[in-house]
């Protein structure tokens, strides 16, 4: 069994969240009733991930979309449509990297 790399942890973690926000009237609703705070933290973790995912040589495409999604999110329609895009393509890349990984720590 591998260690998972802090990079595929945040995705997992970001993508979660981001699909949580996606859910129709509830992540709507808690994100205006913090003030978008929660989209301010999402920026940070994104920026983080991306951070992560380029010293660990790995696909940046979801971070950056992340940053995206949260820039643009406090746009009722958009938002929400973006926030299920950037959930999907940040747990199929988390998805993809830790099985990639398995499979190179049993070839070891």
């Amino acid at each position: 069994m591998s260690l998972l790399k802090v990079s595929t942890i945040l995705k997992w973690v970001t993508g979660g969240l981001e699909a949580v926000w996606a859910i129709p009237i509830i992540g709507g609703t808690v994100i205006v009733s913090l003030a978008w705070t929660p989209l301010v933290v999402m920026l940070a973790l994104h920026i983080i991930t991306l951070i992560f995912s380029i010293n660990e040589k790995r696909r940046i495409h979801g971070s950056v979309l992340g940053i995206i999604t949260s820039v643009v999110g406090w746009i009722p329609v958009v938002g929400w449509i973006m926030h299920i895009i950037t959930a999907v393509f940040l747990m199929i890349d988390a998805y993809q990297t830790n099985k990639r990984d398995q499979i190179v720590v049993k070839e070891m």
